[in-house]
């Protein structure tokens, strides 16, 4: 993977709630990182078809290793307007981190 090829930019966010005075949670995002990220949309090739086990998924991005952050599950990738829910994270030798995500509907915030 070369920097060529992660040519688009990609915030990863990590949601928590928070409580106003009335004891009402409300959704914020918080920014763990910016990173530019290869970013591939499912379609009908080889590589799709053998992740089978991962149907939900409808993206595909790779980045390289952020030093002090572990990519979890419970985090969202921003990709322009688009949210993205991870599914699958997998660490690619020592260098690259590949995520599989599924689009879901976005908030009223997005970044």
């Amino acid at each position: 993977m070369s920097y060529g090829k992660m040519r688009d930019p990609i915030t990863i966010l990590r949601v928590h709630h928070e409580k106003d005075a009335d004891g009402i949670a409300t959704p914020r995002d918080e920014v763990l990182a910016r990173v530019r990220a290869y970013h591939e949309q499912r379609h009908g090739n080889v590589r799709w078809a053998n992740r089978a086990a991962f149907s939900e998924a409808t993206a595909l991005f790779r980045f390289r290793v952020i030093p002090g952050l572990s990519v979890e599950s419970l985090y969202i990738i921003v990709c322009g307007l688009k949210r993205f829910e991870i599914l699958s994270v997998e660490v690619l030798g020592s260098r690259y981190v590949e995520v599989l995500c599924r689009e879901v509907e976005p908030r009223g915030n997005v970044l």
